[in-house]
């Protein structure tokens, strides 16, 4: 079997940086069990597995695999998914907006803009709480702890160089489960900045995390004042992201790279 395949730079205006992304466009659905040892092989933060939606609910039905699991929520290779589908030279129809069925995220939709796409994701909220155990582990201490049911955790700093100093114990995070650990603080050339850390997840830390800006937005938007921002992953890699607040939506834009297109080969 041969799938189409590409491989794409998230939230980047150039290659090489932003968040790598597979995105696999499959006739029907593989077994759970090969969707998971492609996602291992492709060895990205996130595969991106595209079907046909004959549900009418959407265009495409959309899952994403970590190296280790299946993930409920991808923005990056949503992201990437999008741009797969909105290229005309790919030949599959779509042309200002794409949307997706999602297992546990809900319809999902990618849109081109001015600069490049947008791709909405539903909010999370998060709670002032306080987690000493992993507190302990982050490398510095965070001005406040907020955290959500579905695992995701901001832990605000009080300075950029702050987060860009971290140097947290990733083996011990990764021991209190899956969680994302998402630093952030006001930024320096953008209005905030962050750096994410999956070590559970099977991603030490993330170039670019569409989901954990789906909980920085309603936070930032709260400290801010406003609905919109400016945002930079501070990875290795780093991404640029506009984060906007509509209601219980987070709309994340960017840019996006193809760096290779091909085929991936499934030995029968």
């Amino acid at each position: 079997m041969n799938i189409p395949y590409w491989h794409v730079d998230a939230f980047a205006g150039r290659p090489f940086a932003g968040n790598q992304a597979a995105v696999m466009v499959l006739d029907e659905w593989l077994p759970d069990a090969v969707l998971q040892a492609i996602g291992e092989e492709n060895n990205f933060a996130e595969t991106a597995f595209l079907v046909r939606d004959a549900s009418g609910a959407a265009d495409w039905e959309l899952r994403w695999f970590t190296p280790q699991m299946e993930i409920r929520l991808c923005g990056h290779a949503t992201l990437a998914s999008g741009h797969v589908l909105l290229d005309p030279a790919n030949g599959f129809g779509s042309t200002d907006r794409v949307t997706f069925r999602t297992r546990k995220a809900g319809i999902l939709e990618v849109r081109r803009s001015d600069t490049g796409y947008e791709v909405v994701l539903p909010t999370i909220a998060t709670q002032a709480s306080a987690w000493p155990e992993a507190v302990a582990l982050l490398g510095a201490v965070p001005v406040e702890v907020w955290r959500s049911d579905d695992r995701y955790g901001i832990y605000l700093f009080d300075s950029e160089a702050t987060v860009r100093g971290l140097d947290p114990d990733l083996r011990a995070l990764g021991n209190l489960g899956d969680d994302q650990f998402i630093c952030t603080a006001p930024g320096a050339r953008t209005d905030v900045v962050s750096r994410v850390f999956v070590p559970g997840g099977g991603v030490d830390e993330d170039s670019v995390t569409g989901s954990a800006h789906a909980a920085l937005t309603p936070f930032w938007a709260e400290k801010l004042g406003r609905n919109g921002f400016t945002a930079y992953q501070a990875s290795a890699r780093g991404g640029d992201l506009t984060c906007r607040l509509d209601g219980e939506l987070a709309w994340l834009g960017g840019q996006c790279v193809t760096v290779v297109e091909g085929r991936f080969y499934l030995p029968g």
